[in-house]
């Protein structure tokens, strides 16, 4: 089984981020593909520059597969709309609204978020201030990327529905109906979205976001010949 690694939701942390590319690049399997599972902005304050990271890395040919997330997917809508709200949040919020943290996001690309701001002038400064690039790259970003041994998914899969069959709503939000399911997708699903306090394996399914949105580590994972590894400090440990 070729050597693959994972990094979950990154959150607007970019010192986190470059220590976990440290750690990759310090693993004997360095050089292998590594698959980021979206969440690239929000909550923390260096959005933008994680975005850039991301595809100058992209640009000098490291094989680096970037996949979309909800918060991504809520920064494009709300670029487009600055009244927008997802259907899929349990609470209806506005992207700079503090459980989303749009707010961190937008200025880290210097726009001005305060609350008390006309959110039409927010909206100005934002579509002004994020780079077009930024935004088709983000617009770009894959759903799902599968191995044979792994499929790689934001959030999760809807049991029972086909690969090609999912929606993009499940593929980005779903919670419930997937982390309670126990069958056997037939592959690992590896997935983000959900926050814990550190990556865990389960019989079906891996999931990595460790909560780096909310101050935890970002702590990525290699996946080898049917063992996964947690890389810190220290080097691997197996889960």
């Amino acid at each position: 089984m070729p050597p693959i690694f994972a990094v979950g939701d990154i959150h607007g942390q970019l010192s986190q981020l470059q220590q976990a590319l440290d750690y990759i690049v310090e693993d004997p399997e360095a050089g292998a593909p590594v698959v980021f599972l979206g969440d690239f902005v929000d909550r923390g304050p260096e959005s933008s520059a994680v975005i850039e990271t991301l595809m100058r890395g992209q640009s000098l040919g490291l094989s680096w597969i970037c996949l979309m997330g909800n918060h991504d997917r809520f920064f494009l809508r709300y670029l487009e709309n600055p009244f927008y709200q997802d259907p899929q949040t349990r609470n209806p919020h506005f992207y700079t609204d503090p459980p989303i943290g749009g707010d961190k996001t937008l200025a880290s690309y210097g726009v001005d978020a305060d609350p008390r701001r006309d959110p039409k002038e927010i909206h100005a400064d934002a579509v002004a201030a994020v780079p077009q690039a930024h935004r088709d790259w983000l617009a770009a970003l894959p759903r799902v990327y599968e191995t044979e041994q792994q499929i790689f998914v934001h959030a999760g899969l809807r049991p029972g529905v086909p690969i090609a069959e999912q929606s993009e709503d499940d593929l980005l939000w779903i919670r419930r109906a997937f982390l309670n399911d126990t069958r056997d997708y037939g592959r690992l699903v590896v997935h983000g979205h959900t926050a814990i306090d550190v990556p865990h394996l389960y019989a079906n399914r891996l999931n990595m976001d460790g909560g780096a949105g909310y101050g935890n580590p970002l702590y990525p994972a290699l996946l080898l010949g049917g063992e996964v590894f947690l890389l810190g400090s220290h080097g691997r440990v197996r889960l």
